[in-house]
C-alpha cells in the first residue's frame, strides 16, 4: 500500500518561500509513478498545481508558472514543491498525490487519475 506523508507547510508573508516535501513509501516499482501536488482553499474547488511524470516531465498550472518548482530525489521516494514569491491566493491545503503510470499524462491535473493521496499540509500566505 502506497503511503504519502506531506510536510513543510506553514505561515509566511507574501513574497516569501516554502518548500513542501512528500515522503512516499510502499511503491512496488518507484520508477513508474506519476506524482503531483493539488491544493484546495476553503470554498474553492480542488486544483492541480504541479505534476511530474515517471519520465521526469513536469507541468504547472498557469497561476504558479515561474514561481513553483516540482522535483524528486534520485530514489523517487521524496517529492518536493519549492514555492517562491508566494501570494495570498496560494493559501490552501496542499496534497501530494500519486498514481501508477508510464511517461507523463497530457492532462495531469485530473484528480480522479490519482489513486493515492496524502493527508495534506496547510500553507497560509499573509499580505
Amino acid at each position: 500500500q502506497v503511503q504519502l506523508v506531506e510536510s513543510g507547510g506553514g505561515s509566511v508573508q507574501a513574497g516569501g518561500s516554502l518548500r513542501l516535501s512528500c515522503a512516499a513509501s510502499g511503491y512496488t516499482y518507484s520508477s513508474y509513478y506519476c506524482m503531483a501536488w493539488f491544493r484546495q482553499a476553503p470554498g474553492k474547488e480542488r486544483e492541480g498545481v504541479a505534476s511530474i511524470g515517471s519520465d521526469g516531465r513536469t507541468s504547472f498550472v498557469d497561476s504558479v508558472k515561474g514561481r513553483f518548482t516540482i522535483s524528486q530525489d534520485n530514489a523517487k521516494t521524496t517529492l518536493y514543491l519549492q514555492m517562491n514569491s508566494l501570494k495570498p491566493e496560494d493559501t490552501a491545503m496542499y496534497y501530494c498525490v500519486a498514481a501508477a503510470c508510464v511517461g507523463a499524462w497530457s492532462f495531469p491535473f485530473l484528480a480522479y487519475r490519482y489513486k493515492y493521496w496524502g493527508q495534506g499540509t496547510q500553507v497560509t500566505v499573509s499580505s
